[in-house]
């Protein structure tokens, strides 16, 4: 069973899943911030593929990914390094990336590397769900690997309900239509956006991502998910402290007190 299925399936709720970009601060750092979060207790992990345009994230992110690029790394050279990351590693780890440089390294080819590292999903903000039920979703599934789509509050419950029909994994619940970036706290009306997709019953469980940052809005994440999705705030604190231990340490204690 895929391990993204396995996490979901167990009873565990408050779930911790952590983002950081491959590459940044310094481009051999993969493997030890990988391991150092799952030592620290953290769920699950989204590993970022540098892109030039990362449409999606705000400044923190685009500044990671272009340190990123600037040491270096290529969706190859992360392939390299990830190649025994399962001898150590047991929880999900999902790549997180855009379309553009996994088109130019090969679709197939890399679910297929994806299979060969371990790695048991994939989120892709620029796909089109119509593409990926089209093109992307029969590659993936024959390769076992899970392709994450996210929501918005703008998305329509049609749409939503899609998404739940022909997705297996979780459904990414960004909190809102912004680009990502820590917050201190949530306004009432994402409040309700949680709590309208809450109360859809869907099939697939859901994971709140996009400004959380302190235990408030981790809570308010947990409430009405599964769990929180933390990119900004750990990226910012990795870059700070370049020890991934110092920086996972302090991230805890945000969330925690």
């Amino acid at each position: 069973m895929n391990r993204i299925n396995q996490l979901f399936g167990s009873t565990k709720n408050n779930l911790l899943s952590i983002y950081f970009c491959a590459g940044a601060p310094e481009l051999d750092n993969t493997c030890e911030v990988i391991k150092t979060l799952e030592n620290n207790g953290v769920d699950m992990i989204e590993i970022g593929i540098p892109f030039s345009d990362p449409m999606a994230d705000g400044i923190v992110i685009q500044n990671a990914a272009t340190t990123a690029l600037r040491n270096g790394m290529s969706l190859k050279l992360l392939f390299n390094q990830l190649q025994d990351i399962r001898k150590e590693v047991n929880i999900p780890l999902i790549l997180m990336g855009y379309l553009n440089p996994i088109m130019q390294y090969g679709f197939e080819k890399f679910c297929q590397s994806c299979q060969t590292c371990g790695i048991d999903g994939v989120i892709i903000p620029d796909l089109p769900f119509g593409d990926y039920l089209k093109y992307y979703k029969p590659i993936a599934d024959q390769y076992n690997i899970k392709v994450v789509m996210l929501i918005t509050p703008e998305t329509s419950e049609e749409r939503i309900r899609d998404i739940d029909a022909h997705t297996d994994g979780f459904i990414y619940m960004v909190s809102s239509a912004a680009t990502t970036g820590a917050q201190q706290t949530f306004e009432e009306k994402k409040i309700e956006y949680f709590k309208r997709i809450n109360d859809m019953n869907l099939r697939n469980p859901r994971m709140i991502g996009f400004g959380i940052s302190n235990r408030e809005t981790f809570d308010a994440a947990c409430k009405y998910a599964r769990g929180g999705i933390i990119g900004s705030s750990f990226v910012k604190l990795l870059n700070e402290e370049i020890n991934p231990q110092k920086a996972i340490n302090r991230l805890l204690k945000a969330i925690n007190e």
